[in-house]
């Protein structure tokens, strides 16, 4: 990794966080009692931080068990888009001693859910935060954007188009870059660029059933990238 860049970026999310803090644009209260609660590690422990949106923060409200007994830390905020994951990465994952980060992220800002915004701006948002880990020895998983076939919130922003030219896009990136691409988007997908019918509350937001589908997909990613 080139450290001028690095050091550039670093500068940047502090100045950026510094700037956001007055309100609290990325939401650092969110989680801010949860981080100082979490027990120390042991000498064995993986933690794993799952960093994302809704979809991350509705698998915990789903699927409790799937989190439970694990070393498994859910740092998902509803609404959320990739520059405001980015500004709380050092806190929400870098600070609490994650081992192994699972990046689920973008659909917001294909909503434009804080603006409006290009693909391209998407995945450097998850190109910093993917190096951002990477200088901290943190493992990355980096997963495709799920299908949706429209916003039930803000229609007519075209994600049954967007999503998949994103998703190929992080997928190139990973590949180029070692890191492990998660397809979700090829398990979920009705054919119509859009969730299954069964997988999904809304045609974004999904069902336990959806969520099932994901958790043997993630655990392997899981199991593959602690083993190297």
């Amino acid at each position: 990794m080139k450290l001028i860049p690095y050091y550039r970026l670093a500068i940047f999310v502090l100045a950026f966080s510094s700037f956001c803090s007055a309100q609290d644009w990325p939401n650092f209260e969110k989680f801010k009692a949860d981080n100082e609660s979490l027990t120390p590690k042991t000498n064995t422990e993986k933690r794993v931080v799952f960093m994302g949106n809704s979809i991350t923060i509705g698998w915990l409200n789903s699927r409790p068990d799937f989190f439970k007994d694990q070393p498994y830390v859910n740092r998902g905020i509803s609404g959320q888009t990739t520059p405001q994951m980015l500004v709380r990465f050092r806190a929400d994952v870098i600070d609490i001693g994650a081992d192994v980060v699972v990046i689920l992220a973008g659909t917001n800002d294909v909503a434009e859910n804080t603006g409006p915004t290009t693909l391209k701006m998407i995945l450097d948002n998850i190109k910093s935060m993917t190096e951002l880990a990477q200088a901290n020895k943190v493992s990355v998983i980096l997963c495709s954007v799920l299908p949706a076939f429209d916003y039930p919130w803000r229609p007519g922003k075209d994600p049954n188009i967007k999503i998949p030219k994103l998703n190929e896009m992080i997928k190139t990136y990973a590949e180029q870059n070692g890191v492990y691409y998660l397809d979700y988007f090829s398990a979920l997908d009705d054919g119509n660029n859009g969730l299954i019918a069964a997988y999904t509350t809304d045609g974004v937001h999904l069902t336990p059933e959806g969520y099932s589908v994901m958790e043997p997909m993630v655990e392997q990613a899981i199991k593959t990238v602690l083993s190297k």
